[in-house]
C-alpha cells in the first residue's frame, strides 16, 4: 500500500521541481557581473524567496570559488539580481541555494566571459 502511495506522488514531486535561469552581463570592470536570476516551481514564479549565490570553478576545485552573497528581489515576478565578482574568465559552478517558501539548492554552469555569461549545455 505504502508503495502504491509514493508511485502515485512521483509526477507531482517532478513537476514542482525547481528551475532557474540566469543572465549576466559585464558591467565594465575586470570580472564583475550583474546578473539577473528567474526562479519558477512547477510553471509558477518563485517570489519572496532567500535566495543566495556562489560559484566554484569545476576545472580547480577549492582553488576558485566565490563567497555566497544575497540576491536582492527584482522587477519581474520570480526575479533575483545579484553582483557576482569572479577570479578569473571560465566555466563556474554557480550555487543557488533558497530558503523562504521554497527550499531548494541548485548548481547552473555558465561560461563567464568580457561580455558577460552563457549557460554550458552538456550532452
Amino acid at each position: 500500500m505504502r508503495l502504491l502511495l509514493l508511485l502515485c506522488l512521483l509526477p507531482v514531486a517532478a513537476a514542482a521541481q525547481t528551475k532557474a535561469d540566469m543572465q549576466c552581463k559585464a558591467t565594465g570592470k575586470d570580472l564583475i557581473y550583474d546578473c539577473v536570476i528567474r526562479l519558477a516551481r512547477g510553471g509558477e514564479p518563485v517570489n519572496g524567496a532567500q535566495l543566495s549565490v556562489g560559484a566554484d570553478m569545476p576545472s580547480m576545485p577549492m582553488a576558485h570559488s566565490v563567497k555566497a552573497v544575497k540576491a536582492r528581489p527584482g522587477k519581474g515576478p520570480g526575479e533575483y539580481l545579484v553582483r557576482l565578482d569572479l577570479e578569473m574568465q571560465g566555466e563556474w559552478a554557480v550555487k543557488l541555494r533558497l530558503a523562504g517558501p521554497v527550499r531548494d539548492q541548485l548548481v547552473l554552469h555558465y561560461e563567464f566571459d568580457q561580455r558577460g555569461a552563457r549557460a554550458v549545455r552538456r550532452r
